[in-house]
């Protein structure tokens, strides 16, 4: 009798110290897509930057430098730099891309889908497709909590893709150099027309993939579209996001590279004002531009679609028992 009471009273004192089992599978499958979001989002900007890391290499040279753009001279610096470096120089830079692509991309696509549910809550709209303001807040949000947290190694990015191999002999290097040289505060260099530019361009980015996904859904009829659609919707919101912030992103190569270009750089509108009286406005401000129509909605086509499909397949796997509960 004594050890039923003691047993009784033991189980009643586990299930007030034990969370219910509906609480404790929510904080696992919140878990769970968390870390998806992340895998999947590291994947995708991999992938993506990879495949374009030649173009973007060469933009960066012209972006920083007064010589003039064209398709014909973008062709004759790639082609003398594969001549007088090698075919893998074209990816010089690229390690110190994916130091920061990497983690940007994961906490990016991560942070999208957090603050997805989070104003979905609040506008009652959980589980469904946000109305255009919040959608378009999302992604922008995404975009600056990314850029704040991996800046840094922005800016060694740069430095790298337009600097001689003797300059710098790895990304620690860099980090080294520029702190002992130029002092720490240069590392955020050019941060301000970042987080100008990320507004636009995370926002419109991931505001025009979503919407063309939700229109197909309606148009169609069918919830999931094609692999070569999700390229084709990424690609119209690389072509929007990318054109709208472009000059300010040619501000912000400027001012981070302004240490190695032999320019004092100072202040967002003191930049602008220098590159449009030497350059002018198109020429100077849209340099590259033409690339990027053919660049990014290459690399945001990619960088969608790799994240749209490895979370299918990673929700798939898990279905499937591949994956711990």
């Amino acid at each position: 009798m004594g050890n039923g009471v003691q047993d009784k009273h033991a189980a009643l004192t586990q299930r007030e110290v034990l969370p219910p089992a509906s609480t404790q599978s929510e904080g696992l499958k919140q878990t769970r897509s968390v870390i998806n979001s992340l895998f999947s989002g590291a994947l995708a900007g991999a992938v993506a930057k990879t495949a374009v890391a030649p173009l973007d290499r060469t933009k960066i040279i012209f972006q920083v430098s007064s010589a003039r753009f064209s398709a014909k001279e973008a062709y004759r610096l790639i082609y003398r730099t594969y001549l007088q470096d090698g075919f893998f120089s074209l990816w010089r830079g690229n390690s110190a891309t994916m130091v920061r692509v990497i983690p940007y991309a994961a906490i990016q696509f991560c942070a999208h889908e957090q603050y997805k549910s989070l104003l979905g809550d609040y506008y009652g709209f959980q589980g469904k497709v946000l109305p255009p303001l919040p959608r378009l807040l999302a992604g922008s949000m995404a975009g600056i909590t990314a850029a704040m947290l991996t800046y840094p190694l922005d800016m060694v990015r740069a430095r790298m893709a337009v600097t001689p191999k003797e300059m710098y002999s790895n990304i620690l290097h860099v980090f080294v150099r520029i702190s002992r040289e130029e002092g720490l505060k240069t590392l955020y260099r050019g941060f301000t027309p970042t987080i100008l530019g990320v507004v636009p361009y995370a926002g419109l980015s991931f505001f025009t993939y979503e919407t063309l996904k939700k229109l197909h859904a309606e148009r169609s009829g069918r919830a999931q579209p094609y692999s070569y659609e999700r390229l084709a919707f990424g690609a119209c919101a690389g072509l929007i996001s990318q054109s709208a912030s472009y000059p300010l992103d040619v501000v912000r190569r400027r001012m981070q590279t302004a240490g190695v270009t032999g320019h004092t750089y100072g202040t967002i509108l003191g930049t602008m004002r220098e590159i449009m009286s030497e350059e002018g406005v198109i020429r100077g401000l849209y340099k590259g531009l033409s690339m990027n129509w053919v660049k990014g909605p290459i690399a945001v086509g990619i960088s969608f679609t790799t994240f749209d499909l490895t979370q299918i397949l990673l929700r798939k796997l898990h279905e499937m028992g591949y994956t711990s509960r």
